[in-house]
């Protein structure tokens, strides 16, 4: 199955069960009249419109590439992600609203024990869909997954400690804990949002990312051919599950142009191997000059015109550098 049907599927599982899961709080709620569990089911209809957000995102960003979107429609899914993030801090907001509320005009509770299991249970079932989501959205690089996991998890937590309020409410009656208890988790559900929309706005902005880069210079470095002098000015972005990369490789000069090309095809393969098929891969060839002898450890050059002093390891800082001949110095 490719990764974006297998995205699309589970987007559409997950937005399923976030109606079922917000019919459950919101059953819970009118059981006991708690504004924990109402805050908790606040936020799960937040839940249900990210889901099937999400869900629309994910189908518009496995749209092929056509003439208006040359680069595809992978980006839909850091906007995707921007708007479930503000919805999430709306969330957060009216819990503590609710809650303040609560505590100058404080109401009955009953049936306390239902509350508490129903919120338990969902709370499970959220944690493994969360799991689910963000391990398969970092395996297919989809932001909207990964989005999804962080707000399905971090809907556990709140609601864990919801639930641990609900208890200690249960055995000490004392009423205000149940706003208090929605006050400290929406100050989670706050920061959780904050970390979405950064992260939105990181790839709208085509931010670097470090990540991914220092991986992708450690995989270079250990799969280094003879033939690759230098590679400089690489660059990687991603549009949703796509991969987007292109950089420059110093190759020997007297390389024929299929021989030159065999290389990039190496560089290409090795980068598929380690990153998935959905990459992009543009390279430039760039022939040796005489000073890169002096890093260049091939063995067999009949054209060497010093001999060879000491290897530079490619880093995150040379390797991305415009200048072609950035790391071909020898201190």
């Amino acid at each position: 199955m490719k990764a974006s049907d297998q995205n699309f599927r589970l987007q559409r599982n997950i937005a399923i069960l976030s109606v079922a899961l917000l019919l459950i709080k919101i059953f819970a709620w009118f059981l006991t009249g708690s504004v924990a569990i109402l805050t908790d089911a606040l936020e799960s209809v937040v839940n249900v419109v990210a889901g099937f957000l999400g869900l629309y995102s994910l189908y518009v960003s496995a749209k092929p590439k056509d003439i208006d979107h040359p680069y595809g429609h992978g980006k839909v899914e850091f906007i995707s992600a921007a708007i479930e993030g503000t919805l999430i801090a709306v969330a957060g907001i009216l819990i503590i609203y609710e809650a303040i509320l609560n505590l100058s005009v404080p109401h009955e509770l009953k049936k306390l024990d239902y509350g508490i299991y129903l919120v338990g249970g969902s709370a499970i079932i959220n944690y493994i869909s969360g799991v689910l989501c963000e391990r398969t959205g970092k395996k297919n690089n989809s932001l909207a997954l990964i989005a999804s996991g962080k707000h399905l998890k971090t809907d556990t937590y709140t609601t864990a400690g919801i639930v641990g309020g609900l208890i200690l409410l249960q055995i000490t009656q004392l009423t205000w804990i149940d706003s208090v208890v929605a006050i400290l988790f929406s100050v989670i559900i706050l920061y959780t949002a904050y970390k979405i929309i950064r992260s939105s706005v990181a790839g709208i902005m085509d931010e670097a990312d470090n990540e991914l880069l220092e991986k992708m210079v450690e995989v270079l470095n250990k799969n280094r051919r003879e033939n690759w002098v230098d590679l400089h000015n690489l660059r990687i972005i991603k549009y949703g599950p796509t991969l987007h990369m292109d950089c420059h490789l110093t190759v020997p000069w007297y390389l024929n142009v299929h021989e030159a090309h065999k290389e990039i095809d190496a560089l290409s393969g090795l980068v598929r191997e380690n990153f998935g098929e959905s990459v992009e891969l543009f390279v430039h060839s760039d022939g040796c000059l005489d000073f890169s002898c002096a890093i260049c450890d091939k063995k067999e050059c009949a054209v060497r015109k010093s001999p060879f002093q000491k290897k530079i390891e490619w880093t995150m800082e040379n390797i991305s550098r415009d200048n072609k001949h950035s790391v071909l110095s020898v201190e």
